[in-house]
């Protein structure tokens, strides 16, 4: 036999294999789409933090790990806590970083600043949102709690000042809006806890306050009332700390806002907010504490400093 005739017969021999394979994917895609349009139409996931208006995707390193129905509501309100034009106050306070600048010239470096703020915000701050989150109705506890354990006094007042404000734009513009099949008695423990705030802000004694309202366990709290997930509302909460350490970076002359925005959309600070999440996962209120010292020393010295923009 040739070769010529063996070639033939292989080439056949391909062909016929290649008509039925075409036949088989013809099949495979006819009960695929039958299939699909007995369960409805579906998204395929995205990458990292897209949401489909439908369910928000979370990957790391290509794996899926979180995957959390997000209703039209739970989204608008989610872009809302994370917008920058949120009036929180949060644009005069510096968190330090006025203090640093001060005592670290001429060798500055923000990006350093950033790490060390980003771990002593989570370690001291974190626990008790992811807390106040899965146990709303222990707000005035969580609240008392880290009330004691802050040392700093600057550092105190302004997640107080801000906290405050996050619960006033909750009584005025978000309980009106509520989504359908929230918390009720998470609404209520909020409407009590703004009751006893008014009664201690009015009530001018030497005694401790009985609410201070700080920004963390509130936060925890307003975001699972309108249907954020636990992780959401962990990044949205270290994301807007990010941000407002930009913003008041570029007001101190550091760089631009185009450098900032490149920083912000950096994989850096993406990974930066995943690491610290991941740290303070589980921990315990009552293990919270700070794991940058050096933090409260620039908060405390900023009062001291001869001119200053902002209130921290």
């Amino acid at each position: 036999m040739s070769s010529d005739t063996v070639d033939s017969s292989q080439s056949q021999a391909i062909e016929d294999e290649i008509v039925e394979l075409e036949e088989r994917l013809e099949k495979a895609k006819a009960r695929l789409n039958k299939a699909q349009a007995n369960q409805g139409p579906s998204t395929p996931p995205a990458k990292i933090l897209r949401s489909d208006g439908i369910g928000l995707h979370v990957y790391s390193d290509s794996l899926l790990i979180l995957t959390v129905p997000l209703t039209s509501s739970a989204h608008h309100f989610l872009l809302l806590l994370s917008d920058s034009a949120l009036p929180l106050g949060s644009f005069a306070f510096s968190s330090g970083l006025e203090s640093y600048l001060a005592h670290t010239r001429p060798k500055s470096s923000f990006p350093t600043f950033l790490n060390f703020s980003l771990s002593s915000y989570a370690s001291t701050t974190l626990p008790f949102v992811l807390a106040a989150h899965r146990h709303p109705i222990d707000l005035l506890e969580l609240d008392d709690a880290l009330d004691a354990a802050i040392v700093c006094t600057v550092g105190r007042r302004a997640s107080v000042a801000q906290g405050r404000a996050l619960l006033s734009i909750w009584d005025r513009s978000f309980r009106s809006a509520l989504p359908a099949g929230v918390s009720t008695a998470a609404v209520e423990v909020l409407k009590e806890f703004t009751v006893l705030l008014r009664a201690t802000s009015s009530n001018i004694t030497t005694d401790l306050p009985t609410a201070s309202a700080h920004l963390g366990p509130m936060f925890g709290a307003i975001a699972v009332i309108l249907g954020m997930s636990l992780r959401q509302t962990a990044y949205v909460f270290m994301l807007s700390h990010v941000k407002a350490l930009l913003s008041a970076a570029v007001r101190a002359s550091m760089f631009g806002p185009y450098h900032a925005q490149k920083m912000l959309a950096s994989v850096e600070v993406q990974e930066g907010i995943q690491k610290v999440i991941e740290q303070e996962w589980e921990t315990k209120i009552e293990d919270a504490g700070q794991s940058v010292p050096v933090m409260d020393l620039w908060n405390g010295r900023h009062e001291m400093l001869y001119s200053r923009i902002f209130n921290s």
